[in-house]
């Protein structure tokens, strides 16, 4: 069989610097860490990614592409289980790129560029909230009217987006460690879903926190 090729090295520059940004923060992280992280000079790394923006700009790229193909799947939840699979998918994919939520205010103030395309990020995202909470009203459920349900949006785009802030506070020195992905990520996927709970049938309640106690994860300390 033959070898895979190896990675160019222009990915590897973005995989390294993805982890370190997560594990670090975007603002502590130099690009002649990565390059050290690597084993390649910094002007190798700069022949690929001229400044730390170019860097910055290209993973973000690649979290809207991720994002834009998760986000149709909302039109396809018509129960509570798909609720559950479709929310822990998108706070599987805000881990992935963390240090875009960890360091949100700083990137925005940094890269100018960003704040356009962060708005759009943040409508698209309650756009697929509003489309998830009209498939629940229509055959999972909840009983919400539009004034309801266009609150319940904002509310769970505002904790999905603030979720790992939370987190980080709580624990900085762990919370944001890949040992903890599983944890943080079903705890926001559970306290999201969980504001639903006042506006679900009796039924569908008991299932819905049936779930969230099977998936529930104990909180770091």
């Amino acid at each position: 069989m033959a070898s895979k090729a190896p990675r160019r090295t222009a990915e590897r520059i973005l995989a390294s610097a993805l982890g370190l940004f997560n594990r670090f923060g975007e603002p502590n992280v130099a690009t002649t860490m990565v390059a050290a992280e690597l084993g390649i000079s910094p002007g190798n790394l700069y022949y690929h990614y001229p400044g730390k923006e170019d860097i910055v700009n290209t993973l973000f790229g690649y979290y809207q592409h991720d994002l834009q193909a998760l986000l149709p799947a909302a039109e396809n939840v018509n129960d509570l289980e798909d609720a559950w699979f479709f929310m822990h998918s998108l706070f599987e994919l805000v881990w992935r790129y963390r240090f875009l939520y960890r360091d949100l205010n700083d990137l925005l103030s940094k890269y100018r560029p960003l704040e356009q395309q962060i708005k759009q990020v943040l409508s698209d995202k309650r756009d697929a909230f509003l489309s998830l909470l009209a498939g629940l009203n229509d055959k999972g459920g909840l009983s919400q009217n539009p004034t309801e349900r266009d609150s319940s949006a904002t509310h769970m785009l505002v904790m999905l987006t603030w979720w790992l802030s939370y987190e980080y506070v709580r624990d900085p020195r762990h919370a944001l460690e890949d040992a903890n992905a599983q944890g943080g990520v079903s705890r926001g996927a559970q306290q999201v879903l969980g504001l639903l709970l006042p506006y679900l049938q009796a039924q569908p309640k008991a299932q819905l926190l049936a779930l969230l106690a099977m998936y529930k994860e104990t909180p770091s300390t």
